[in-house]
């Protein structure tokens, strides 16, 4: 059996089995009370028992879990109280990635495999308009046109307002309103830098999933610093794509000595805020049936009920850091957040929460047998590797030594809707050509000038405003992609 240290008090120590790494986890507590620090241990634990680690770093502090920490007499202190008998400061295997491939190799994935329910969410549209992003995506498929990246949407969109009528019979009412409410959601998502995230060569989820040569879990860190203030909604949406896309790619496995892959989403609060229900209960049952994947969900926000009941009924591994109740609201949320821990007589759950120091945490673990332990009150252990950032230097030092270096750092365009629409727009007016010069006196002129754009007009401009080149590339995804439960 591998276990992972959390902590302990006077040489009393609480172990989390690796075997339970799968059932999920909650880390939370107020602004400053160790939050972070205790990712950090969970996620050296993990690394140490060889099971590969994604996280998203909020606030630019865990760069540093990759070299080993420095002597310091708190460190010392603490490491004494709680018994430990085989500290040593190390660092640990790590890759960076950024959506917007400043700090780290580039993340993208393509418009097909976000899929259209995922997507809706993201662009804040409401049900008439999330229908036709569906309608969208349905004569992609129908037509074979792959939605790659924000102009092959685009393109798509303009195209389905200017086929409209004959779209009508088979797909419904597309209404030009909607359509143009989805294209001004775009233009908000582009200056928000998703134009970064959507593309190819899309990541491979293996790719978070590896090992070192010593069999230490290797670490994925994301970037989010910029990402989750800039545009929260893009942020969320991203660890919902990677959650559901690693449910819907790996394969069964069920009760392991210890998971396939751990993840961490930091202000978890964003990942349920104004989702629609639908999409709450597509989350919900992905978390629920995602361990038998082997993989683990740890989320990390101020208060367990930022979380859906029914996920926060699903996780194991209950930290709680302290919470301050200075109304009559807080030491109502106080109550609730103590009672979702297994009663221990010698601690008043209630009042510990309010006295907790920084650093120190009430813990719930799983037994063997899947039951949770009663609630411990302990000193979180000091972690192994160093508290706070990397340098710059470092950073890049480390990104230039990845295994994955060069594989994601060049964009590739290859043949989509927008190069196929275009191509068809182009034959369609070589087509009328020909025929005026077959026929002139056939060819009719209007009388007076037009301000209305030709649907040939308006989908070239719309190709003129971006520029790309095809190049060969087998299809990796499939052309409807990740739709949460549709079919791949």
């Amino acid at each position: 059996m591998q276990e992972i240290l959390i902590g302990g008090h006077n040489g009393a120590q609480v172990f989390m089995d690796a075997a339970m790494g799968n059932r999920h986890g909650m880390i939370s507590g107020a602004t400053g009370t160790g939050k972070t620090i205790t990712l950090q241990i969970l996620a050296e634990g993990f690394s140490k028992t060889g099971v590969p680690v994604f996280l998203a770093d909020i606030k630019g502090d865990l760069s540093g879990i990759t070299v080993p920490g420095q002597p310091h007499e708190k460190i010392s202190e603490r490491v004494q109280k709680i018994g430990i008998t085989n500290f040593q400061h190390h660092g640990n295997p790590v890759v960076f990635w950024d959506i917007f491939a400043r700090t780290g190799h580039p993340v993208r994935t393509t418009i097909s495999d976000m899929g259209p329910l995922l997507l809706s969410n993201l662009l804040e549209l409401n049900d008439t308009q999330t229908g036709v992003l569906y309608s969208c995506f349905k004569i992609a498929d129908d037509n074979g046109l792959l939605l790659l990246d924000l102009k092959d949407l685009r393109s798509m969109l303009q195209w389905m307002g200017d086929e409209s009528k004959a779209l009508k019979s088979e797909y419904g009412n597309i209404s030009g309103a909607s359509l143009g409410a989805i294209q001004r959601q775009l233009l908000v998502l582009e200056e928000q830098g998703a134009e970064n995230f959507f593309g190819e060569p899309a990541i491979q989820l293996g790719d978070f999933c590896k090992t070192d040569f010593s069999g230490n879990g290797v670490i994925s860190i994301l970037d989010a610093t910029e990402l989750s203030s800039k545009s929260p909604r893009l942020y969320a949406t991203f660890l919902l794509w990677l959650l559901s896309d690693l449910f819907e790619t790996l394969p069964e496995v069920g009760d392991a000595d210890r998971p396939k892959l751990v993840l961490f989403f930091d202000e978890a609060h964003l990942l349920f805020d104004q989702a629609p229900k639908v999409l709450l209960d597509k989350i919900e049952q992905i978390v629920r049936l995602i361990r038998s994947k082997g993989v683990g969900v740890y989320f990390i926000s101020q208060s367990p009920l930022d979380i859906p009941e029914d996920i926060l009924g699903q996780l194991g591994l209950k930290i709680q850091h302290a919470l301050r109740a200075y109304t009559p609201k807080d030491q109502q949320v106080v109550k609730s957040v103590a009672a979702n821990f297994r009663s221990n007589p010698k601690i008043d759950t209630e009042a510990a929460i309010q006295e907790l120091k920084t650093g120190e945490a009430l813990v719930s673990v799983l037994n063997k047998d899947g039951s949770p332990a009663p609630v411990e009150r302990i000193l979180i252990r000091p972690p192994e590797s160093r508290i706070g950032p990397v340098t710059p230097g470092q950073r890049e030092e480390i990104i230039r030594r990845s295994p994955f270096s060069g594989r994601y750092e060049q964009e590739v365009d290859r043949e989509s809707a927008y190069e196929l629409l275009r191509e068809k727009t182009a034959r369609q007016a070589e087509l009328v050509l020909e025929e005026q010069q077959k026929n002139p006196q056939r060819t009719k002129f209007p009388t007076r000038a037009s301000n209305r754009q030709s649907a040939g007009e308006a989908l070239l401009k719309s190709a003129a405003r971006a520029v790309g080149s095809s190049v060969g590339r087998q299809i990796i995804r499939g052309i409807m992609g990740s739709l949460l439960g549709g079919r791949r």
